[in-house]
């Protein structure tokens, strides 16, 4: 296996902290960054005792300053990007304040362009570079009350084909990984929400809402997610571009 340096960003929790600390273990450089620091270092100081590689930075991907910094800051070129930031928020259209419908859009779909944006030109000149956008479900079908989740996402597949088609002529990849639910905080909030919006209890939300579609019927691990990444970025891997690796359990072969 080659060593890579790899970035992930939104790494301070969640799927992005897990993917990172199991990439880690399989002996690769990780750049864990997140807009919270402390967050970011945290997942770091893990992966650290652990015996792994990696290091902190700040970056808010929605900034095209604080991309700048960041990729200055970096310890050594990236190989590859992993585009996990991102956020929710529930509600019937009329009720979805703008202002947080534009910044689900800025965070995982505007700020994956951004951030691809600026690593391309070191990829092409290293003559090698993955990026790996980690999708959803929702970037394949759509769910009531999340129309600015489901727009970036779906938004992110039809980013990534133009990507793949853009960088033809060289070895650098670009794939989106489409799951269904992971039991991370952000899933958690939405139970709550899901609840709220939708007029039943909170009991119901998990198997009525989030597993029920799926005919399998359990949540997506981190190391699935990791494993699935590790593959994307090994050689074997090297003419899968512009597509997407769907996680769902059967849910979109119904």
């Amino acid at each position: 296996m080659t060593t890579r340096c790899i970035l992930v960003t939104g790494a301070g929790s969640g799927i992005g902290a897990g993917i990172a600390t199991e990439l880690a273990k399989a002996g690769h450089h990780l750049v864990v960054t997140d807009v919270a620091l402390a967050s970011a270092q945290s997942v770091v100081d893990g992966i650290r005792a652990s015996g792994g590689s990696a290091e902190a930075l700040v970056l808010d991907v929605t900034s095209d300053d604080s991309v700048a910094a960041a990729l200055a800051a970096v310890s050594r070129p990236v190989d590859v990007l992993v585009n996990n930031a991102g956020l929710q928020h529930v509600a019937p259209l009329e009720e979805f304040p703008m202002d947080r419908w534009n910044l689900l859009v800025q965070v995982m779909l505007v700020g994956v362009a951004r951030l691809t944006r600026a690593l391309l030109p070191g990829m092409r000149e290293r003559g090698f570079g993955r990026i790996v956008n980690i999708g959803s479900i929702h970037s394949l079908v759509a769910s009531p009350y999340k129309s600015a989740y489901v727009a970036a996402k779906h938004g992110l597949v039809g980013f990534s084909k133009v990507v793949a088609l853009e960088t033809a002529d060289t070895d650098i990849t670009i794939n989106t990984i489409c799951p269904t639910y992971v039991k991370t905080p952000l899933v958690d909030r939405q139970i709550v929400d899901q609840a709220r919006t939708r007029g039943i209890p909170e009991s119901q939300v998990v198997g009525e809402v989030m597993l029920k579609p799926m005919p399998k019927g359990v949540f997506i691990t981190f190391e699935e997610l990791a494993g699935i990444a590790a593959f994307l970025v090994s050689p074997p891997a090297r003419n899968i571009t512009g597509h997407t690796i769907d996680v769902d359990g059967g849910w979109t072969i119904q």
